[in-house]
């Protein structure tokens, strides 16, 4: 399982999830929930709905633009 989610992806899974959960607190719904997906995959590195999709959002040495 080869991480591929960068940092900028991450940061932003992270926002989103945490904006979710706090949703669910604030109505009170079980809504909150589904922000552990984009939280969860923000913790590991790994998004399961990129490899079929071939996405790779880090920057390694074969994708990586140097200035």
């Amino acid at each position: 399982m080869n991480k591929n989610i960068g940092k900028i992806d991450k940061i932003v899974r992270i926002i989103v999830g945490v904006a979710i959960i706090a949703y669910g607190f604030m109505t009170n719904s079980w809504l909150g929930v589904i922000g552990l997906i984009p939280l969860g995959t923000a913790l590991i590195g790994w998004c399961p709905l990129y490899c079929p999709l071939k996405i790779n959002t880090t920057c390694d040495k074969d994708n990586c633009k140097k200035d």
